[in-house]
């Protein structure tokens, strides 16, 4: 009809969603896709997404402080299977039904009926999913997070408070194989006698006890800046 005009309608836009909003999404799923197809580890969407605990494995809860003191103290005995880092936890993976065995180890270990800030995560309990750094990257990619223990430090799209790698499960081979378990005592692995995942016994063990450790080291420092059993000074 002469003197109409046809008028460009706009196209349906999705509600306008904050940037960091659309990136952690999309990061979120690319995360949850790289466990689900590379691991074969149940995920559950969300922002960030979370691993299905008690399936592939379960995971001790520890402070950070005194899972470090604990590696560390293991030496290679705790090397290979893997752990992760948020904020000031620290989580162990051990192997699935491993936090059934927990209260009854402290118990065996004489650590039970003390208020240790130590959990145990098993089956129908979830963990943020630290975002796997090396997917999509070639074979020479640095393995282990720079930022491990300081969430957000050092890597862009890490936000601060995120799970982290201190040491990522190994890409292309049974993850379960590395984890700490009741029955590694003296198990052998493809490099020999004894160089098998770690023993879950020993482990809680040493855990505990640094545990127990920095709590005294704190308790004593407090004592002392606060004048606690210091002699009384006279002018």
């Amino acid at each position: 009809m002469a003197g109409i005009r046809s008028v460009a309608l706009p196209s349906p836009r999705r509600p306008d969603l904050p940037a960091r909003e659309v990136s952690e999404g999309r990061h979120g799923d690319r995360t949850r896709l790289w466990y689900e197809n590379v691991l074969r580890w149940p995920t559950v969407p969300g922002v960030p997404p979370r691993l299905v605990v008690g399936v592939r494995f379960d995971v001790l809860d520890v402070p950070a402080e005194a899972g470090r003191a604990a590696l560390e103290r293991l030496g290679g005995a705790a090397e290979g299977f893997p752990v992760a880092v948020q904020g000031d936890r620290m989580r162990l993976l051990i192997a699935a039904g491993g936090a059934d065995e927990l209260p009854g180890l402290l118990e065996w270990l004489d650590w039970g009926g003390l208020d240790l800030d130590l959990r145990a995560l098993g089956e129908g309990r979830l963990m943020d999913a630290p975002a796997p750094w090396d997917a999509g990257a070639g074979p020479d990619a640095p393995r282990g997070h720079p930022a491990a223990g300081r969430p957000g430090d050092g890597r862009p799209d890490s936000p601060q408070g995120a799970a982290v790698w201190l040491r990522p499960p190994e890409p292309g081979r049974e993850a379960e194989a590395s984890l700490p378990t009741l029955s590694a005592m003296d198990t052998r692995s493809p490099r020999g006698v004894g160089d098998g995942p770690p023993d879950l016994v020993r482990l809680i063990s040493t855990v505990a006890t640094q545990i127990h450790r920095v709590r005294l080291r704190r308790s004593g420092a407090g004592a002392a800046a606060q004048g606690v059993g210091q002699p009384l000074a006279f002018s």
